[in-house]
């Protein structure tokens, strides 16, 4: 079987965040629990939520969600152009999970044509060692104004000759103009790859819609492959990117007299990997509350956790101006604990310094001084899967607790708090020590991103900060999977999975 012929199947969307990476990630299982070699594919994606991949690069995180599913090592081509964000109008170019250049949108646009072949490269790499290749758009391909350059959606359908199903949210309102707009607005030469269609997150009587499927079969002569009912799950399975933070339900989590412990997470312009927080908000007995521009920092809260940055010194000097400085200050001298993960670590010094400009404009600003530490953003970037233990302290820290995650950062960070490191990389003696903690134990902070993941530590973490009976032994990675497999047997019921896979093995014919 050459290439050329690996069955493929792409799913694009009638807008952003219309639930993609999910629908993916359920059939990357559903299939591979057929026997099936499965592969996803995201020839660009625009996301801080990242993931250190099994081969040392970086991809977005709902690419390694899809590899997981899939039940495979996470590869650099998987995903191999993400754009992170850094501004409004410029992001970081990562290519094959290395940094390429940082540059603004227009500029974007003007190189973004030159990557087509290492997006073909990546991908006849991924095609060749699968049974099929379930490829993800990005936004929306009736950005018309912007097909010229696209290597997203289907300027790269036309490229590797794939098939395309588009995913119309019907949560949003509107979805038979959005399904039929959208081919009204493609041209003839691109309809061609767009064989049929989705309905995602349908509540109520399905046989309602029944038929608008005359209707988007008269306008906009497609094939319905199913309605996915909404899936209550969804929340439990990490997100592709900051859009989800917008959605009121992620963190949100009204209490229902239980929660014994409040954790409070101020909401960053450039949060970096937030699913850090997602163990927390999983525990029962605790209530993680999102903390929006404008609002205060609860008083009564047991733990601020900041989280990790895209570009440090613009959220520091953003958390400064919405008032969260003082609001931290005050936490902390009323005898609350906060932690800092990698960006929110540096965060935490007394001072970051970019002189280079490395993650945007030069510059420095004054931390919130609660660790003596200062960071410098310099040096090569740091990108590595890990493990660790905890090295304990006379502060109930306890020792020799085993956890594993990731580094992906820029900068170097030195200071006197330094010599109460409470993190030892590869588990051994003579391993790297990593972290901060302040005198009287109740600040940390370190550059390990994934550490919640780890169940004994979160259990310990939380106990050590007065949370005791907070968490219910929960075992987090088994919820994943368990969730990943429920995500696809509600994809079974709902979707025609055979007619998808027959799809897919149209590509070549």
């Amino acid at each position: 079987m050459t290439v050329r012929s690996v069955p493929a199947l792409m799913l694009q969307g009638t807008g952003s965040d219309v639930g993609k990476s999910l629908l993916v990630a359920g059939l990357c299982r559903a299939y591979a629990r057929r026997g099936l070699r499965v592969r996803p594919f995201k020839p660009q994606n625009m996301s801080n939520n990242a993931a250190v991949t099994d081969d040392g690069g970086e991809i977005g995180r709902a690419q390694a969600l899809q590899a997981r599913a899939a039940g495979v090592a996470t590869t650099v081509h998987m995903n191999p152009v993400l754009l992170k964000p850094q501004s409004d109008i410029g992001a970081q170019v990562v290519v094959q999970g290395k940094v390429l250049t940082t540059a603004k949108a227009r500029d974007y646009y003007r190189l973004k044509r030159d990557l087509l072949p290492k997006v073909l490269e990546s991908f006849e790499i991924m095609a060749a060692d699968a049974d099929l290749v379930l490829v993800e758009g990005a936004g929306s391909p009736a950005e018309v104004n912007l097909r010229a350059s696209d290597i997203a959606n289907m300027g790269f359908a036309e490229a590797a000759e794939i098939p395309v199903i588009l995913v119309g949210d019907i949560d949003r309102g509107g979805v038979i103009a959005s399904i039929v707009g959208t081919y009204a607005l493609l041209s003839a030469d691109d309809r061609r790859w767009l064989k049929g269609y989705v309905i995602n997150k349908f509540r109520g009587d399905v046989s309602l819609f029944e038929p608008a499927t005359d209707i988007i079969a008269k306008h906009g002569n497609l094939k319905s492959y199913g309605i996915a009912t909404y899936w209550p799950g969804a929340y439990k399975l990490p997100a592709e990117d900051g859009v989800a933070l917008e959605n009121a339900g992620k963190y949100h989590r009204d209490s229902n007299g239980d929660a014994r412990m409040r954790i409070a997470v101020p909401h960053l312009p450039r949060i970096a990997n937030f699913d850090d927080l997602d163990p927390l908000a999983a525990e029962d007995g605790v209530e993680l509350l999102l903390i929006k521009p404008g609002q205060v920092i609860p008083g009564d809260c047991d733990l601020v956790v900041l989280p990790g940055s895209k570009s440090t010194l613009a959220d520091l000097r953003f958390l400064k101006d919405q008032g969260w400085d003082v609001d931290i200050a005050a936490h902390y001298r009323r005898g609350g604990h906060v932690i800092g993960i990698c960006g929110g670590y540096q965060m935490l010094g007394r001072m970051v310094r970019d002189p280079d400009g490395v993650e945007g404009q030069p510059g420095s600003e004054a931390g919130l001084g609660l660790l003596d530490i200062e960071t410098v953003m310099a040096g090569d970037k740091t990108l590595r899967k890990t493990e660790a233990v905890t090295v304990g302290d006379d502060q109930g820290i306890a020792p020799n607790i085993a956890l594993w995650g990731y580094e992906i950062h820029m900068g170097q960070t030195n200071g006197p708090d330094r010599s109460r490191s409470w993190l030892r990389f590869g588990g051994a003696s003579d391993g790297v020590l990593d972290g901060a903690i302040s005198a009287d134990g109740r600040v940390m902070g370190c550059y390990l991103h994934g550490l919640f993941g780890s169940d004994a530590f979160r259990q310990a973490y939380l106990g050590h900060i007065g949370g005791d009976g907070v968490s219910s032994g929960m075992n987090f990675e088994a919820s994943i999977d368990a969730s990943l497999d429920e995500l696809a047997d509600h994809l079974e019921a709902c979707l025609d999975l055979d007619g998808m896979l027959e799809l897919a093995k149209s590509r070549g014919r």
